[in-house]
């Protein structure tokens, strides 16, 4: 956040979504958002199984043909965000913040990914647990294992000066998510370290609109905004 003037952030949770039209939506949004059509967004969400490449591109970290994918019911997309492959699916919270940064000539894009990881670590404290980094992968780890994975892309803006953020992150709630969708992968590309969510670490049941809930205050704590416009319960009642 670089802007002197008044900013809005419109917040969106949506139970389920594919993959390709939360893509669609990203990118309109995007152009909307860059043109002064609507406020910057949250958008909160789920998605069936999908497992996504990055511009890493290294298809060798998938480890299933094409009929194992049909198989097992899961989409595969290339797409235009940062880092390698990962998984998304039921049982995962996905964020997607579609922010304008770098407006007044400072351009953090690493400190961008460091302050999304803190809402992470931020959240897992309430917890007890104990969210950290690994100096040469993104992402938030606890101990050894993964818990939430981040790729993002920043899109230039074509009205003023700065990017215009997409993607995001994918952190992982429910437990069992690692056998049911990421045992088709490398993860990342990171061979030797593993998975875990919000469940496995805490013993706990958790619904995903609770954890997107109570996420909001500690997103709006790293990224503050002067007013707030959610569209919440419209985007439940939408679907």
């Amino acid at each position: 956040m670089d802007s002197t003037e008044p900013r809005k952030l419109e917040i969106s949770y949506v139970p389920m979504i594919e993959y390709s039209q939360a893509w669609d939506m990203q990118k309109e949004s995007v152009r909307a958002i860059d043109a002064g059509e609507r406020p910057e967004r949250l958008i909160l969400l789920q998605h069936p199984p999908t497992y996504t490449i990055g511009s890493q591109n290294h298809p060798e970290h998938l480890l299933l043909n094409a009929e194992q994918l049909r198989e097992e019911g899961i989409s595969l997309f290339e797409i235009d965000r940062g880092g390698d492959i990962t998984y998304h699916g039921p049982g995962q919270l996905v964020g997607y913040p579609l922010l304008r940064i770098g407006e007044q000539g400072r351009v953090d894009l690493h400190g961008y990914l460091r302050s999304l990881e803190q809402v992470i670590i931020d959240y897992l404290a309430t917890f007890g647990i104990e969210g950290g980094r690994k100096p040469e992968y993104t992402g938030v780890w606890v101990g050894d294992v993964k818990i939430c994975a981040i790729g993002v892309k920043f899109n230039k803006s074509r009205t003023r000066k700065g990017f215009l953020t997409s993607h995001g992150f994918a952190f992982n709630i429910r437990e069992g998510i690692a056998e049911e969708g990421f045992r088709g992968i490398i993860p990342c590309g990171i061979a030797e370290y593993g998975v875990t969510s919000l469940e496995e670490c805490t013993g706990r049941r958790f619904e995903i609109e609770e954890v997107a809930a109570e996420l909001v205050p500690h997103f709006l704590n790293r990224f503050p905004y002067d007013g707030i416009v959610s569209d919440w319960e419209k985007a439940l009642a939408e679907q």
